[in-house]
């Protein structure tokens, strides 16, 4: 049924192809992602007429990411495939970056060593965050509390603040803390705060400040919920905190990104 579909989309969205199909040696990886580690299923097809022996697949990490299993080298006669796994430890939630090489033999040659160098494979903070609560007191304990803060400039072409607001919230996996009733109504500036924690504990605050403005003849404020002709993009800030400026600024890079889709 459809929900089968969904899972296999979402399964099939985790496959990373770290090489090119006229690579002699064609790569692809699954990522599966548990809560503290990661699970790497690489597909490894020797494309050459050749057996290719000492084959490995060297790894190397970028980020608070420490491989704990390395492959084993392994034989691939001509033609044939293997799964190889390889498994890495995640100690905190930032934006990771996993890279590496295979490096092989062929049997018979006198060449030197072959190696095929693999795409790198980039580790979402998104897989890490979760939405949570928390009180206004709480709040503004630990916004006073923590070192760093990533201010973005907003750049999109929603004209909608609700709309901008939902964006955000389902880009970082964030709660929205201001009340319903204070985002309703009328209104040409929203302001909000949100929340989320990560399955390390990690607190993320954001401040939403945003408004939108209506363009033409006696230039004012729109209301919250779009309605009115002439209206401008919606303008502001978002500004992000949290312990570790690995988090702020990787938070800060996938709102980023969500504002230029948006804006596409």
């Amino acid at each position: 049924g459809t929900q089968q579909q969904q899972a296999m989309d979402t399964k099939l969205s985790k496959v990373i192809q770290l090489t090119g199909f006229s690579d002699p040696v064609y790569a692809e990886a699954y990522l599966n992602v548990n809560q503290y580690d990661i699970l790497l299923d690489v597909l490894i097809v020797n494309q050459t007429g050749d057996t290719l022996q000492g084959l490995n697949m060297e790894l190397a990490t970028l980020g608070d990411l420490k491989l704990v299993e390395k492959p084993v080298p392994c034989t691939l006669g001509p033609h044939d495939f293997i799964n190889i796994k390889a498994s890495i430890k995640v100690s905190s939630t930032e934006n990771g970056i996993i890279f590496g090489n295979i490096v092989y033999d062929i049997v018979g040659s006198t060449s030197d060593r072959n190696c095929v160098i693999l795409n790198n494979i980039h580790v979402d903070i998104m897989d890490y965050m979760q939405p949570a609560r928390c009180t206004d007191a709480e709040f503004r304990k630990m916004w006073a509390e923590f070192e760093w803060e990533n201010k973005i400039t907003v750049n999109t072409n929603i004209t909608d603040l609700n709309g901008y607001l939902d964006n955000i919230m389902k880009v970082t996996n964030m709660t929205c803390l201001t009340p319903a009733e204070a985002l309703t109504g009328e209104c040409g500036f929203l302001a909000a705060n949100l929340y989320a924690k990560s399955v390390f504990g990690e607190d993320a605050l954001a401040n939403v400040s945003i408004e939108r403005v209506v363009s033409g003849e006696g230039e004012g404020y729109a209301g919250a919920s779009g309605e009115g002709g002439g209206c401008q993009p919606v303008q502001g800030h978002v500004r992000i905190r949290a312990k570790t400026q690995g988090m702020a600024l990787s938070l800060g890079d996938k709102i980023n990104l969500s504002q230029k889709k948006s804006s596409a």
